[in-house]
C-alpha cells in the first residue's frame, strides 16, 4: 500500500508544473473580463441574434436548462 501511495504521488509532482501561478491566472481572468466588458456593448447592439445563439449554445454546452 505504501508503494501505491509513493507511486501516485510521485506521478502527480509534474503535473503540478503545468498549473501556473495564481498571478498569471488573475491576469488572465481579469483581461478575458476586460474583453468581455468592452465587446459586450457592442454584441448587445449590433448583434442581439448572435447574443442569443451564443447563449443558447453555451447553456446547452454548460447543461444550464432553463
Amino acid at each position: 500500500m505504501l508503494e501505491l501511495f509513493f507511486s501516485v504521488a510521485f506521478s502527480a509532482v509534474p503535473l503540478t508544473l503545468f498549473v501556473p501561478p495564481i498571478r498569471s491566472l488573475n491576469l488572465f481572468v481579469q483581461t478575458m473580463e476586460a474583453m468581455w466588458m468592452e465587446s459586450s456593448g457592442h454584441t448587445h447592439r449590433v448583434y442581439p441574434r448572435v447574443r442569443v445563439a451564443i447563449r443558447r449554445i453555451l447553456d446547452c454546452i454548460l447543461c444550464n436548462t432553463s
